[in-house]
């Protein structure tokens, strides 16, 4: 059987996309599936498609693309599909126009499925309207009825009425839909998303993080979250709360957590794909919202043995936690009050969290896509035993006809009729998994059906190193009679036997003894759970710090730390008059080299910039003190349109500078997430002056003093 489903865009890391996803690929083990994406806005998925599954898309809308068709005058002629401005709320999305109608229009008539799975309330309008009786005709909805504006909730009545089948995501919305469609022709069911079991470390759950993702806008009341956690912060000083995602709301958000002075508590974390290492550095996760249409994020969250405080808001939260087995329910109108104190239960009680943790283990289980998937055959199989003969097509609406006056030749009609595929899937690249272990090793694991033939070394090289350092490690070739690993085969790096010199490494696979060049390693996954809280480490005479991640082209990397001496942050605070800052000193005899220590901080203008911070407190027993950075001072020195000091640790004359910094933890880069709020000063030359204390590119603390009009 041929099953096909239709998407609004398949290159994103929304819930839609993550679900068809799962769910196709389970399908592609006993089926022929395509996923068919409207629109293609970069080259690659962001979340990789099963290898079996083909990816089609109809309109190319890549910047750099030979054929993008940013410019194709039919998406500036508006739809006939849906008459009402953006059919679907979509703020920054793409408006579907008469291009949209034309190409939709034709694949439907074309394609030779067997099964067509719309993913979307305009999609089910299409599937409607052109769809074909030669295959079934499944509309589905991710979001709640009730979040639908009531124009969009009547035309998606109208496909209800007229689908074979119609899915919901909850059993409550399933029920609205019936209510609201008593004559529909559609069965109206509710089959639940399927979310596969991740390969990750489920969490340890003793990180002291709470862990909330999904888009950031209004509906998921990340401002109860927030305002929750302050309650408690003070309770719970080694506590903190991360959000990841990105969305509209994210400038409120940040001007809140700062309102509050939880810059060194909340952390906006930005999207991360996939999010399941994310819920394995958590404690909690946290679901905030006014509604759910379903709750994936409950479900990855308990696959990593996470679990889950949600607000028991329409529809999906209920349906899935069982209120003080695996997760707490929290009333929606129990408010800001009743959600902290959820959040506290959990917080306070070590044990009772990790007995949650274990049921909500059993209760992902329930949601894996292989169990999900049999009730799509039933549902697959129930009509096509019904098509037990040929049925007439409907007529079509004459849509070709009126969209040709738009076109301007013949060969843009033939152009607009062909679908844009996706280039043929190459031979897979080298592909590795990589996961930080508890003693501050790196584990790589080498998936073998990736790699070349004959012997192989894994390879690190420093990048932009004129010296051209590496390191190399041979591959362990396969034992014909031992465990397979599940066709991986690792190899480990160790802080006391690998020398990696501060600064990023590239990973490769190399032939030796040919001339091939080294491969770019792949990265399927990055694990830093076990990197949570972590200080770096002291080992004979270096502090190091490693942190394994995937890349921004997607490849494997290493950001290594390295350094004689280092002043590990542990904490700060701002105020106009300057920023409070708390480090721990990392060195051989490092109480004794803060007998005599001093904070500088150091002018990248020149020395005669330089200046020398107020008397620091010291901790004896944990080699910890506390230091201000005066603004003022700062403030009479400026220079230049942005002037900037680094931070450093001065132990005597004639000893070097030690850098003073956030290189701990499994944070690569804090410039973006670990911030301060500014504070605006007046200079008299210069004026309106931003002063703010911020982290480098690599991780090290320094004071920005900058104009404050020529900011972007």
């Amino acid at each position: 059987m041929k099953i096909a489903f239709l998407i609004n865009n398949a290159y994103g890391i929304g819930g839609t996309i993550r679900a068809v996803a799962n769910l196709s690929g389970v399908l592609a083990a006993t089926h022929e599936v395509e996923v068919v994406s409207v629109h293609r806005v970069q080259d690659e998925p962001s979340l990789p498609l099963d290898g079996r599954v083909t990816l089609t898309s109809l309109i190319d809308m890549r910047r750099e693309s030979v054929s993008s068709e940013r410019d194709h005058p039919s998406l500036r002629q508006p739809s006939v599909m849906f008459r009402y401005p953006d059919a679907i709320e979509r703020p920054g999305r793409i408006s579907y126009s008469a291009l949209h109608d034309e190409r939709i229009e034709g694949w439907l008539c074309r394609t030779d499925a067997d099964v067509v799975i719309a993913t979307r309330p305009d999609l089910n309008g299409y599937l409607v309207r052109y769809g074909r009786s030669s295959y079934v005709r499944i509309g589905q909805e991710h979001l709640s009825r009730a979040h639908l504006s009531p124009v969009v909730r009547e035309h998606q009545n109208r496909a209800v009425r007229e689908l074979d089948a119609f899915v919901t995501v909850s059993e409550a919305d399933a029920a609205d839909y019936r209510a609201a469609n008593p004559d529909a022709r559609a069965r109206i069911l509710c089959i639940p998303n399927g979310v596969p079991q991740p390969a990750v470390e489920p969490s340890t759950l003793d990180s002291n993080v709470i862990v909330a993702a999904g888009r950031l806008v209004g509906v998921k009341r990340y401002d109860r979250l927030i305002d929750a956690f302050a309650l408690l912060a003070s309770d719970h000083p080694a506590w903190s709360l991360r959000i990841y995602g990105g969305g509209t709301a994210e400038t409120k958000l940040r001007r809140r957590v700062k309102r509050l002075g939880l810059y060194d508590r909340v952390f906006l974390m930005g999207p991360v794909s996939p999010i399941e290492t994310e819920w394995a550095k958590g404690a909690i996760a946290a679901v905030s919202s006014d509604f759910e249409s379903f709750g994936m994020t409950i479900v990855e969250a308990m696959h990593c043995g996470v679990p889950v405080v949600a607000t028991d808001c329409p529809h999906g939260p209920a349906e899935i936690i069982h209120h003080g087995d695996d997760g707490l329910l929290v009333p929606l109108e129990a408010g800001v009050e009743g959600y902290a104190r959820a959040l506290d239960r959990l917080m306070s009680d070590a044990d009772l969290r990790a007995s949650m943790g274990k049921v909500a283990l059993q209760t992902a289980a329930a949601y894996a896509p292989h169990n999900v998937v049999h009730h799509y055959e039933s549902l697959f199989r129930q009509f096509s035993r019904a098509r037990t003969a040929p049925q007439p097509d409907k007529p079509k609406a004459p849509l070709w006809s009126r969209l040709r006056t738009v076109l301007s030749s013949r060969a843009e009609i033939r152009d607009a009729e062909e679908p844009v595929e996706s280039p043929r899937r190459k031979k897979p690249r080298p592909t590795a998994r990589v996961k930080a272990t508890p003693d501050g090793s790196v584990s790589v694991r080498l998936e073998r059906a990736t790699l070349p033939s004959g012997p192989l070394d894994f390879v690190a090289r420093l990048r932009h190193d004129p010296e051209q350092r590496e390191i190399r490690i041979p591959v362990p070739l396969p034992d014909a009679d031992a465990d397979t690993g599940g066709g991986l085969s690792e190899i480990v790096l160790y802080p006391d036997e690998h020398d990696l010199t501060e600064g990023r490494w590239n990973c490769y696979i190399s032939s030796p003894g040919t001339d091939a060049k080294p491969k770019r390693l792949l990265c399927a996954m990055s694990e830093q759970a076990r990197l949570v809280g972590r200080m770096p480490v002291l080992q004979d005479g270096r502090v190091t710090a490693w942190i394994p991640h995937t890349a921004t082209d997607g490849t494997l990397a290493i950001r290594a730390w390295q350094r004689p001496a280092h002043a590990e942050v542990t904490g700060w605070r701002v105020s106009p008059e300057g920023a409070v800052v708390t480090a721990r000193l990392l060195a051989e005899e490092a109480v004794r080299l803060l007998e005599e220590a001093t904070v500088i901080a150091v002018s990248r203008e020149g020395a005669e910039y330089d200046f020398t911070l107020p008397p620091s407190r010291f901790s004896r027993s944990e080699a910890e003190f506390t230091f201000t950075i005066p603004f003022e001072r700062a403030l009479e020195l400026r220079s230049v349109e942005h002037d900037v000091w680094d931070l450093r640790l001065s132990t005597g004359e004639g000893h070097p500078l030690i850098p003073v910094g956030r290189i701990g933890g499994d944070i690569i880069d804090r410039k973006r997430i670990d911030t301060v709020p500014a504070v605006r000063l007046v200079h008299p030359n210069r004026g309106l002056t931003r002063t703010r204390p911020f982290y480098t590119v690599g991780n090290d603390l320094a004071l920005s003093l900058r104009d404050a009009e020529i900011e972007a």
